[in-house]
């Protein structure tokens, strides 16, 4: 039985598929906008910083506190920024270039679609749950209907979150994790 060699295709077969493929570059404003509004939260942290530090001798705990907190929630926003920015550059559009640098971040050996969708999860409920904290300390000054919705949405994050880890895990260990070869026979 012989091999019939593929017909060789025609420029404008070819066209289509590297205008697609170039396509993914269409998102470099996309990250750049998002580097933008990192900037805006470096700006936000520093101002908050600066107004605690002034005011700090007026405040009482609970004040501080929630600061503190509100301090937290930006520096985790900006670490989601950071995961979306790098990761989806590296995964969706074109690889960085960065292997074997010294402060390349350990978890862009393994990054793809799957891995940054579970991450991100993790990151907006870590962000989710630092609102919630927020919100129990400072009760008192919030409605039982205010409390319940934020109870409620940060349940449905950690619902996807559970749900999202659970399909990648199957997609790519299949339903009991990896498979492993158990015939040992000869």
């Amino acid at each position: 039985m012989s091999a019939i060699a593929p017909k060789p295709r025609s420029q404008g077969h070819r066209a289509l598929p590297t205008i697609i493929f170039m396509s993914r570059w269409l998102q470099v404003p996309l990250y750049l906008g998002l580097i933008v509004a990192q900037a805006l939260y470096v700006f936000l942290f520093l101002k908050e910083v600066w107004h605690l530090t002034v005011t700090i001798g007026t405040l009482n705990e609970t004040t501080i506190m929630l600061a503190v907190l509100g301090l937290i929630d930006v520096v985790m926003i900006s670490n989601l920024l950071i995961m979306v920015i790098i990761g989806g550059y590296e995964t969706f559009v074109s690889r960085l270039g960065i292997e074997g640098h010294p402060d390349e971040p350990e978890w862009l050996d393994h990054v793809n679609a799957g891995v940054l969708k579970v991450k991100l999860s993790m990151a907006l409920i870590s962000i989710s749950s630092i609102h919630l904290l927020k919100t129990f300390i400072d009760a008192d000054n919030r409605s039982s209907t205010s409390i319940m919705w934020q109870v409620a949405i940060h349940l449905a994050f950690l619902i996807s979150a559970v749900a999202m880890a659970w399909v990648d895990r199957i997609t790519s260990h299949g339903p009991t994790g990896p498979q492993h070869d158990t015939d040992h026979s000869n």
